[in-house]
């Protein structure tokens, strides 16, 4: 069956990435940051903003637009009520960089079973995933510069022919711009060409500086184009965002120097041995290529410095050291492999077993600890948390057999399978955890519109809720008296028991509550609740 697989790396790839995402993010709420780019990819289709983007009818310049447009045209293509379709194009990117792990590892270690072990501990790596959902524009970003740093790479250590790599990496360098900016520039390209340098050291380089001032000018054209036609066509707006987002890189989430130092566990269930393989020391003598792991190591260790020198930090910006990190993991887990059974020093396979161990015990451990996490809710549906349960048991029994029989290769294939089962099975169970609170907005527009009343909103509501409410819902100033003489009747939607905040207007209109609003799937005791979830729909009578 592992024969199989490591002959069509290729498939198995794409195939895994399908698998995993495709099922498990129908299962899942849309996020804040996938709710911008859809509420933007909507309008571009409604209403032709195609170029001067905005949410909610208002200007949207603070993310580039090519993952909206992208987004937009599988709207286009698979409508906009089945998630998942919208989801699609980020779940592709996902598979391009699990190739781009393969055909790079493949390229600088000529070995190919390595290259797919590597691939799929990117796949299934925490943050590689969770990306799609929190921030989606980020995944895109990366995506494209893998692509362009492997033409880069291509261009580097080739003499000749190189002309078509030069092209490709201006095209997919500049597709990375226009999806977020300089992001990845900075965060996964320039510790790259550091690294590089490093490690192969840039032969050539007299020869080739025409090739890459012109991955420059062409990179700079297709990415920047779309920034200038906003600053002139839309200045004070552009300006505006510039203006804050600039001051957000110094000013807000501002951590210290330290924050990132963690990086390896948001690696997931490969946290162990990402961490052994950041040994240096420990790694320099074990490795069967020692440049090509320099190289790895230096990318990961250099793009980990510059994310720490900028004062505003968040999680979800250490994703693009997770691409080179799981290179960097891949040799540790090779040298594993073909050593493993002759290893002399027990000390030395301690942090294999606990690898392998944790993940058994989890396995072993699901039926019960699900069952107490379970036994309350009415929803569950414990035939299927039955099927669930056994194959967990099942695939914890052959973890350990695969320690027990020091049979490395087997061993990680069933990791993989556990991340598989757990996208596949047991992320839909989530649906069992939804609160009674919850409360969608979905089927608000169609009431309005068999009613003809009109809806407005105050501030306080939420892109989540804009998105599923299905269309624009616009802004008004309360304190507008003379906009607000004009609507004999409208409906209101505010934030959360915000009675006080209209109760102005009671010299003028009978205000009647009608429902709320929520989609929080965790009831409001929990820590993870959020207040910007719930709203309040109000009718607005003029007396």
């Amino acid at each position: 069956m592992i024969g199989i697989f490591e002959k069509r790396p290729v498939l198995t790839i794409v195939t895994l990435a399908v698998l995993m995402l495709g099922v498990s993010f129908n299962f899942l709420e849309v996020s804040i940051m996938e709710a911008r780019n859809f509420i933007t990819a909507r309008e571009m289709i409604d209403e032709g903003n195609w170029l001067l983007t905005t949410m909610n009818g208002e200007p949207r310049y603070q993310k580039p637009p090519l993952p909206t447009w992208i987004t937009a045209i599988f709207m286009m293509v698979f409508g906009m009520k089945q998630v998942i379709f919208i989801r699609l194009p980020g779940i592709i990117m996902v598979s391009v960089i699990g190739l781009f792990i393969y055909f790079f590892s493949k390229r600088i270690t000529g070995n190919s079973r390595g290259s797919l072990i590597n691939a799929l501990i990117a796949l299934t790596s925490f943050y590689i995933l969770a990306i799609v959902i929190e921030a989606p524009w980020d995944i895109y970003t990366h995506g494209f510069m893998c692509l362009g740093v492997f033409n880069i790479f291509m261009l580097l250590i080739k003499e000749r022919g190189y002309w078509k790599h030069t092209l490709l990496a201006g095209l997919f360098i500049g597709a990375s711009i226009l999806s977020k900016g300089p992001i990845s520039l900075y965060a996964l390209l320039l510790p790259f060409l550091i690294a590089f340098g490093l490690s192969y050291r840039y032969r050539l380089l007299k020869v080739k500086l025409f090739s890459l001032f012109s991955v420059l000018i062409i990179a700079l054209i297709i990415g920047g184009w779309w920034y200038l036609y906003v600053r002139i066509m839309d200045p004070e707006s552009f300006q505006a965002m510039a203006s804050k987002e600039t001051t957000n890189w110094a000013n807000y989430n501002v951590r210290p120097f330290y924050y990132y130092w963690s990086f390896f566990t948001q690696s997931g269930i490969w946290t162990i041995p990402a961490f052994m393989g950041l040994l240096y020391p420990y790694m320099k003598s074990r490795v069967s290529n020692l440049k090509a792991y320099k190289l790895t190591f230096y990318w990961t260790i250099i793009a980990v410095i510059l994310l720490s020198v900028i004062p505003e930090k968040k999680s979800r910006y250490l994703m693009p050291v997770l691409i080179p990190l799981a290179l960097n993991t891949g040799f540790y887990v090779n040298y594993m492999i073909k050593t493993y059974t002759s290893l002399p020093s027990k000390v030395e396979k301690v942090p294999m077993q606990l690898h392998f161990g944790l993940i058994a015990f989890i396995c072993l451990a699901f039926p019960v600890g699900g069952y107490f996490f379970l036994k309350d809710n009415a929803a569950v549906n414990w035939v299927f948390f039955g099927f669930v349960s056994i194959l967990m048991v099942v695939l914890g029994i052959f973890l350990i057999r695969s320690l027990i029989g020091r049979r490395m290769v087997d061993g990680l294939y069933w990791l993989v399978a556990f991340v598989l089962i757990a996208f596949l099975f047991i992320s839909p169970m989530s649906g069992y955890l939804k609160s009674d609170n919850y409360r969608p907005i979905s089927k608000l527009r169609s009431e309005l519109q068999a009613s003809n009343q009109n809806l407005y909103k105050s501030e306080g509501i939420s892109p989540e809720m804009i998105w599923q409410f299905g269309d624009r819902i616009p802004a008004i100033d309360l304190s507008d008296m003379n906009r607000l003489a004009d609507n004999a009747e409208f409906m209101l939607l505010t934030g959360v028991n915000n009675e006080e905040s209209i109760s102005f207007l009671n010299s003028r209109y009978d205000i009647e509550f009608i429902r709320t609003y929520d989609l929080n799937i965790v009831s409001e005791d929990s820590k993870s609740y959020k207040s910007r979830l719930r709203n309040s729909l109000y009718r607005l009578r003029k007396k």
